[in-house]
């Protein structure tokens, strides 16, 4: 039984491991023909939105269908259409350049199945894996995802300039046909549905709230999860400016900086595999709290001359980072039964991708004004409360004991 669901699991993995490499390779691919074409900041911002959007107002009700359908059945729709719309703009576009607009429509549809098959794939999860070794698959896929963002800018840029554009997204058309076979050759046991009701989504997307504020530990954590995004998401766009203007470093200091988080994201999910975490689950992400809060306030206070200081604390949040999504991601499937899992797993997911947006405007503002180094106190602050929310409010300390 236990080597049966290992075997399920890894290769449901390996199979991802493909499709997410080729399609972060893609979307770096898209985001620097955008640049190359228009030199626009709106179009930059349009095919971000296009990106964010969808998953942050469609998810609660996506969530619905994940708990009514066939999750294997959803995840296989989903990448193919990825993979569908991505060919017809590549065969469409041979021997040209792609049009703007259609490059937009694309990132959109992709948008919407990367909505339906992401949360599928997070409600899968605990229907293979036993609960006592969620944690560990959650170390093993945030390495995964460490190994992806090493790689893919390097291999993006490679192909950017030895590939036109077309060529790129029929390579991430092959990822996904990866993902798709190595998917259809797993048995994943059904999950209870009610496919014999007529769906309501309005209210069985409410119904999943509910359900999630039923749990005010979980729903706590869930809010403390939205401020953690508030502090966090904007640090990623304000990097290459901490890099270049504090430090008055170049584009190398700024790609350094990235490579140097990615190792340390991959030294801790590789550590979080191997450890799998306090037994209680909050004081691990109490943990990473306390140690981006360090890197945070660390990094705000350094002068002009800290480079060098600053890629320790960049690669000390990077080490911090799984501890946090290690734990959050195997507490909510742990707290909930599995037909409600996509609901909630698509509700905790627009949460954070309607906070992070807002958070990017605002911290791009006051950054502007107050300095770069200054939203890295702000955030240092922020994840401070949070760090305190965790330990403090008796509710969302025990949530994992609930």
């Amino acid at each position: 039984m236990q080597s049966s669901w290992k075997k399920t699991f890894y290769t449901i993995w390996i199979g991802q491991a493909f499709s997410q490499l080729t399609s972060s390779i893609l979307q770096f691919a898209m985001v620097w023909y955008l640049t190359d074409q228009t030199k626009s900041g709106m179009v930059l911002s349009m095919a971000m939105l296009v990106g964010f959007l969808p998953q942050g107002l469609l998810g609660p009700f996506i969530g619905v269908y994940i708990d009514r359908l066939n999750r294997k059945m959803l995840m296989v729709v989903s990448d193919l259409v990825i993979a569908g719309i991505s060919l017809l703009l590549a065969l469409t576009s041979l021997g040209m350049n792609p049009r703007i607009e259609w490059i937009l429509v694309v990132m959109l549809i992709r948008a919407i199945g990367t909505a339906f098959h992401r949360p599928t794939l997070q409600a899968v999860t605990p229907q293979l894996v036993p609960r006592e070794e969620l944690t560990k698959c959650a170390g093993y896929t945030q390495s995964l995802n460490s190994i992806s963002d090493i790689l893919s800018p390097a291999l993006a840029a490679v192909l950017y300039q030895a590939w036109d554009l077309s060529r790129i997204i029929l390579l991430d058309v092959v990822g996904a046909v990866i993902a798709v076979t190595f998917l259809a050759v797993c048995k994943i046991p059904r999950h209870e549905m009610h496919q014999q009701e007529k769906v309501h989504v309005i209210k069985e997307a409410f119904e999943g709230w509910n359900i999630l504020c039923g749990k005010k530990g979980m729903l706590g954590l869930v809010i403390v999860s939205a401020m953690y995004t508030i502090a966090m998401m904007p640090i990623s766009a304000l990097f290459p400016l901490m890099s270049m203007g504090r430090f008055g470093g170049t584009s190398m200091h700024a790609s350094a900086i990235e490579v140097i988080f990615s190792i340390g994201f991959l030294a801790g999910s590789l550590i979080l595999g191997r450890w799998g975490g306090t037994k209680n689950k909050i004081h691990t992400i109490i943990l990473s709290y306390f140690l981006m809060a360090i890197s945070l306030f660390g990094s705000g206070v350094l002068p002009r001359g800290g480079f060098w200081i600053f890629c320790f604390f960049s690669w000390l949040m990077g080490v911090s980072g799984p501890f946090y999504w290690g734990m959050f991601t195997p507490l909510l499937q742990q707290s909930f039964e599995a037909r409600y899992m996509g609901r909630i797993m698509s509700i905790t997911g627009s949460i954070r991708l309607i906070t992070g947006p807002l958070a990017l405007l605002v911290s791009g503002a006051f950054a502007d004004r107050y300095g770069t180094e200054s939203w890295f106190l702000v955030a240092g602050v922020i994840v401070t409360a949070a760090m305190l929310c965790c330990a403090l409010i008796p509710s969302i300390r025990n949530c994992d004991n609930a």
